[in-house]
C-alpha cells in the first residue's frame, strides 16, 4: 500500500468534519457562548489546537475515559498531553485533595509532611535535594537561573526540537545552522542566539564543539525528544553527553516531564543517567499543577554558598503558590499510591501490545512508516525509519494526514493528543481500548487506500 494520496486525505477529512459538526450541537452552542468572553473561545488557547471545527467540551473524565457534553465517551490516549498519564482523577489523589481542601489550600509555609515527601522523591529519582514549583516551565526557569548563578556563565544549550515548556531560552531552533526563535513565537524578548546554543540531538561532535569554549552553564536535555515526534538517543549518546559536560564544567539538567512514562523513576532511573539536576512536572502529582526539581549534594552546596545579600523575594525563582498545601497532598499521594511498580507494569504491557499491533498494521499494508516507544508512550511516525534528530523527524511529518486520522478516530470514540501521533497508556487503559484504537485506525487507512 502506498502512502495515502492528498485528494483522498482531503475528502476523508471533509466528510469527518461534517460528521463531527452534526454530532456535537451542544459543543457548537458552547463555542459560540464562550467566544463572547474568552480569547479564541477557550480559557487557554492550546485548547483550539485539536483538528476540529470547534472544541470538544468535557463533562467529566475518570480513569482512561473522557465524556463530552454531547454524550460521547472517548478512550483517552491523550490524557491531558501527559498531565493525566496515571488516569483522570486517580482515587488516592482525589481522596488526598478532599482531605486537605478543608484544612488549607495555600499558606506559603511548609506542610508537616514535606520531609516524608522529600525522602520519597530522593528514593525514586536518586537525587538528595528538591524544590517544588507549579509547572515544569517554572522548574526549568529555576534550574537555568541556578545554573548561571553557580557557574558564572551566561549560555545554555538545548537540542533542536526539544520541549521544555515555555521557557524563552528553549523556544529556539536551527535554521541553516543558525539559532533562531521558533516560528510563530509571540513577543520573543530579543535575539534567540544571545543566550542559547542549539545542536542536533545525537550529534556528539556538534555538542563537543558547542561546549568547547567553556561558556555554557548548562545543557537542558530530554532523555529522548518527545515533542517533535519521538527521537530516541543513539547508543552511547547519554554517556558522551555526561562525559562532555563534566569535562567542560557544564551542568547537565535532565527534563523527565514527558519521559516519566519510561518507568517509576523515568529514564534517569531506568538508564542510570547521572544528571546534576532533574526536572519533572505534569504527571508527578496525578494531574494537579505541580512540578519538582532535584539536585546532587555537591550542587546543593554550591547553590547554598551563593551570597545571600539580595532582597528576599527577588531571586527570580518560584511563586507564592509553589509547594502549596494542596499540591503537596497530591504529590505525596501520587508518589506513594499511584506511581507504583504495578501501575507501570500494566502501562508498559498495554503499550507493548499497542506497539506490536501498530507494527503489524503497518506491515500488513506495507506502509513506509515506523513505531517508537518509551515505556507507556507510543508514537506512530510517517518516516520509513526512526529519525535521528528533530530535523529529520520534522521533515517526515504529514500534518494533513495526521489531522485527518485524529479526527476520524475521535469521531469513533478514540482521543489522541492533537500535536502529533502520540498515544499514552494509563494504569486504567484496558486491552479493549487498545483493540478499538487499532481497529479504527486500520479502517481509516483502508478507506484512504480506496
Amino acid at each position: 500500500m502506498a502512502a495515502p494520496a492528498a485528494a483522498a486525505i482531503t475528502a476523508l477529512r471533509e466528510r469527518e468534519r461534517l460528521t463531527f459538526e452534526r454530532a456535537h450541537p451542544r459543543g457548537a452552542e458552547l463555542t459560540q457562548q464562550s467566544a463572547r468572553h474568552w480569547q479564541d473561545g477557550v480559557p487557554f488557547h492550546w485548547m483550539r489546537d485539536w483538528p476540529l471545527p470547534f472544541p470538544v467540551f468535557v463533562r467529566d473524565a475518570a480513569g482512561a475515559t473522557l465524556n463530552d457534553v454531547d454524550g460521547y465517551a472517548y478512550d483517552d490516549f491523550c490524557l491531558g498531553d501527559t498531565g493525566a498519564m496515571f488516569g483522570h482523577s486517580p482515587a488516592p489523589v482525589a481522596q488526598a485533595l478532599a482531605r486537605q481542601a478543608p484544612r488549607g489550600l495555600t499558606a506559603m509555609l511548609p506542610g508537616e509532611r514535606v520531609a516524608v515527601i522529600g525522602a520519597a522523591l530522593s528514593a525514586r529519582f536518586g537525587l538528595p535535594c528538591w524544590q517544588m514549583t507549579q509547572t515544569a516551565t517554572d522548574a526549568n526557569r529555576s534550574v537555568l537561573r541556578l545554573a548561571r548563578a553557580v557557574t558564572g556563565r551566561s549560555k545554555v544549550l538545548v537540542f533542536d526540537g526539544c520541549y521544555h515548556g515555555t521557557v524563552d531560552e528553549t523556544l529556539v531552533c536551527l535554521v541553516d545552522g543558525q539559532v533562531r526563535a521558533r516560528s510563530g513565537l509571540r513577543g520573543p524578548p530579543g535575539d534567540a542566539a544571545a543566550h542559547t546554543r542549539v545542536v542536533e540531538f545525537n550529534d556528539v561532535p556538534a555538542l563537543a564543539a558547542a561546549l568547547a569554549d567553556g561558556q555554557v552553564a548548562a545543557v537542558l536535555c530530554e532523555p529522548a525528544l518527545t515533542n517533535m515526534g519521538m527521537v530516541l538517543p543513539a547508543p552511547g549518546f547519554h554517556a558522551q553527553l555526561r562525559r562532555l559536560t563534566r569535562e567542560r564544567g557544564t551542568l547537565l539538567i535532565i527534563d523527565e516531564t514527558h519521559t516519566l512514562s519510561a518507568g517509576p523513576g523515568g529514564c534517569t532511573r531506568r538508564d542510570a543517567l547521572e544528571p546534576d539536576m532533574l526536572v519533572c512536572g505534569k504527571a508527578i502529582a496525578g494531574g494537579m499543577p505541580c512540578a519538582v526539581y532535584g539536585m546532587t549534594e555537591p550542587l546543593r552546596a554550591r547553590i547554598e554558598a551563593i551570597p545571600a545579600n539580595a532582597e528576599h523575594g527577588h531571586s527570580g525563582l518560584g511563586t507564592t503558590l509553589s509547594a502549596n498545601l494542596l499540591a503537596l497532598a497530591a504529590l505525596e499521594a501520587c508518589l506513594g499510591e499511584v506511581m507504583t511498580d504495578a501501575a507501570f507494569t500494566h502501562m508498559a504491557t498495554q503499550a507493548i501490545r499497542l506497539e506490536q499491533g501498530l507494527i503489524a498494521l503497518l506491515a500488513k499494508r506495507t506502509l513506509p512508516w515506523h513505531v517508537q516507544r518509551i515505556g507507556a508512550r507510543v508514537e506512530l511516525g510517517f518516516g520509513a525509519a526512526p529519525a535521528r534528530n528533530g530535523r529529520e523527524s520534522a521533515a517526515a511529518m504529514e500534518p494533513e494526514l495526521e489531522r485527518t486520522l485524529h479526527l476520524y478516530l475521535l469521531n469513533r470514540g478514540v482521543l489522541l493528543t492533537p500535536f502529533h501521533n502520540m498515544m499514552l497508556l494509563s494504569p486504567q487503559t484496558a486491552p479493549a481500548a487498545v483493540d478499538r484504537l487499532l481497529s479504527h485506525l486500520a479502517a481509516a487507512l483502508d478507506e484512504l487506500a480506496r
